[in-house]
């Protein structure tokens, strides 16, 4: 694997000519097609529809895109935060760890927004799959865990010691893709003769524990046939913009499809599931400059939430 191979996907989905793309890698074009066919290679997909005219990514094709995006902001923030803490070797480095779907757009808002009052602290982000982040929230390998929470499921997670302060407000909303009147290709709503396709976050994916009981009380599954499974909502978001279904996602995360109308809301208010963002933390691993945010949070949590994200039209 070639992390400058995403670059070139980059280039490609962008341009739609393999000749334009390989003027902005500084490549031949026949040099650009090796490499295009040797990530196709590693990947085990096509990623590119070479018979349109411009070409365009598949959907496997945009999923690995976003991946790779996801890991180069994952990548440049790490160095970030590495840099600063070699400059300001006196200053302890708060390790804050998420689930993907919060680290993506809730977190850097969030972030932003806390400094403003707080003042600036040098930090860092691990974004991963949640039971590596409180794998390592329970080691002391992170300070804090920022992780979605309902009155649907548990949000102690079973370990000892673990206090959450509440720091934002999302839901998990149906959408998908819009038909060329505005209404969206399926709707949960509306009597269709046939199941509605359902792209699925997979049972390992603890932002399913929420959805869950909503769709066993109301009988969902009656309605619906799932075609796609994930765990990624980045990967179900994809999916969803391609028209292959509907996806209950969290509304921070398609904020922008909305506003442009990529994608629409599938279902009426009683198919969304209200979630809190809450900060974790473990007493055991605390420390002063811990503690000092911890009380400033526990103090905020009642007033106008820090860095919450607007209602998308």
């Amino acid at each position: 694997m070639d992390v400058t191979w995403f670059r070139d996907l980059s280039h490609l989905a962008r341009t739609g000519s393999f000749s334009r793309a390989a003027q902005l890698s500084n490549l031949s074009q026949p040099a650009l097609s090796r490499r295009i066919k040797a990530m196709e290679a590693w990947v085990g997909a096509i990623l590119v529809d070479r018979s349109r005219h411009p070409v365009m990514l598949t959907g496997a094709g945009l999923q690995m895109l976003e991946a790779g995006q996801q890991a180069q902001a994952r990548l440049d923030n790490e160095r970030k935060s590495i840099r600063e803490a070699q400059l300001l070797p006196h200053r302890d480095v708060v390790a804050f760890a998420a689930q993907h779907s919060i680290a993506w757009r809730f977190y850097p808002a969030w972030l932003q927004a806390f400094e403003s009052t707080f003042g600036q602290i040098s930090s860092r982000l691990r974004a991963d799959d949640l039971p590596n982040c409180l794998q390592d929230l329970d080691a002391g390998a992170v300070d804090f865990v920022l992780a979605y929470a309902s009155r649907r499921a548990s949000s102690d997670f079973g370990m000892r010691d673990v206090d959450s302060v509440r720091i934002g407000r999302d839901s998990l909303i149906p959408v998908a893709k819009s038909a060329p009147d505005g209404r969206p290709l399926f709707d949960m709503d509306r009597k269709q003769p046939t199941a509605i396709p359902y792209l699925r976050f997979g049972d390992a994916a603890p932002i399913s524990q929420h959805l869950a009981p909503l769709l066993d009380a109301t009988n969902a599954h009656k309605k619906l046939q799932v075609v796609y499974e994930n765990s990624m909502a980045g990967a179900l978001r994809i999916r969803a913009r391609e028209g292959i279904g509907i996806a209950w996602l969290p509304k921070s995360l398609v904020a922008p499809d909305l506003d442009t109308g990529i994608l629409v809301p599938a279902g009426g208010k009683k198919w969304e599931v209200a979630l809190d963002i809450r900060l974790y933390r473990t007493r055991l691993h605390a420390n002063a400059k811990t503690n000092k945010i911890w009380s400033f949070l526990e103090r905020r949590q009642d007033k106008p939430l820090l860095g919450e994200p607007s209602n998308p039209r």
